[in-house]
């Protein structure tokens, strides 16, 4: 019972996370860059700072943080993560959420979940690491699925419906763009495990096991920050689109819904911090959590692809075999579980 708690907490925060890119689509006026920018603020700073005070304990500065045991080595991982991020939104640009996420987010999966594990000397031929790379293998096999589905996708629309369902619609630069995002953004999770420390810490200061993990993300998310605001002051620059900033008429809209972005985007990490608590009965699923986030995240992303008609004009071939990947992703998420 309470894996499936924790399985559906990640659910929650999952489903958020793959809902941040709609209330992008209502932003008015503003250049890429700027939007990037403003709901970024809330994403990698505002609110996993809120997090972290959460897990603070009363008479502790928030500035403590920054002196504890890994957290220069997060924000330093945070950096690479933060380079993904850029790419992952650009990756959304070229193939849309359904698409864009599938392949960005299975590359995050395999790598943030593997990477962690041979780093602590795993033997991932045996026992719990070869549960681990199975359940790896089978995520992957379905967003291989999924990315072949979206292949076909390209080849049965036309020209005209392409770039109705996504405007800047570019198959090879896009495909180019997300394996990049996601190779980067596995080092989220290399992140987190580098902050084990910082949370082994609040653990002993008395922090609740449900919000121990929430400074260590703070520091992996200003890390990441740093990184995107340098890179989207640069194209504020480059563009000449600062005067987008200057736009009084659409403040108050564009801020609504990047502060609502940035939330939804926030969420799936609370959420994993929540969830894994819930998983720690099981080794395997514990070590499986990063995988079955980007999973859901893949599942939720396509589901809102349907939503905003991304795959309208394919044929039914198309529909089955996305129908097909999905469903071996749900598989994945509780393969690790049968081994309990």
């Amino acid at each position: 019972m309470e894996i499936l708690l924790g399985l559906l907490i990640i659910a929650v925060g999952s489903f958020c996370q793959s809902s941040s890119y709609v209330p992008i689509n209502k932003v008015k006026q503003w250049s890429w860059e700027s939007y990037w920018l403003v709901q970024g603020l809330f994403a990698w700073i505002v609110f996993p700072l809120v997090g972290a005070l959460i897990a603070m304990p009363e008479g502790y500065s928030i500035s403590a943080v920054f002196a504890m045991e890994g957290a220069g080595k997060a924000a330093f991982y945070g950096m690479l993560w933060g380079v993904g991020g850029l790419t992952f939104g650009l990756s959304m640009r070229y193939l849309g959420v359904a698409l864009g996420q599938s392949i960005a987010l299975g590359t995050c999966s395999g790598l943030g979940t593997l990477l962690p594990a041979i780093f602590a000397g795993e033997n991932l031929f045996r026992g719990d690491g070869l549960i681990l790379l199975v359940g790896v293998a089978i995520t992957l096999a379905g967003i291989a699925v999924i990315g072949y589905a979206g292949s076909l996708r390209s080849r049965v629309m036309s020209e005209e419906d392409r770039r109705a369902a996504i405007k800047d619609f570019a198959l090879t630069k896009g495909l180019a763009v997300a394996i990049l995002a996601g190779l980067m953004s596995a080092c989220f999770n290399l992140g987190l495990e580098a902050g084990a420390g910082i949370s082994e810490e609040f653990a002993e200061m008395g922090t609740s096991d449900l919000f121990v993990t929430l400074p260590a993300t703070l520091m992996v998310t200003l890390g990441g920050a740093l990184t995107n605001i340098a890179y989207c002051l640069y194209q504020n620059v480059r563009n000449k689109s600062f005067g987008d900033y200057a736009k009084a008429s659409v403040w108050g809209n564009n801020l609504l819904f990047c502060a609502l972005a940035g939330l939804l985007w926030y969420s799936q990490f609370f959420g994993l911090a929540v969830g894994k608590t819930f998983l720690a009965s099981s080794p395997a699923m514990l070590a499986f959590a990063w995988s079955i986030l980007m999973s859901l995240n893949v599942i939720f992303s396509n589901v809102w692809g349907l939503i905003l008609k991304e795959w309208r004009g394919v044929d039914s071939k198309t529909i089955v075999t996305l129908v097909s990947g999905l469903a071996i992703l749900i598989f994945s998420l509780i393969f690790p579980s049968l081994f309990n």
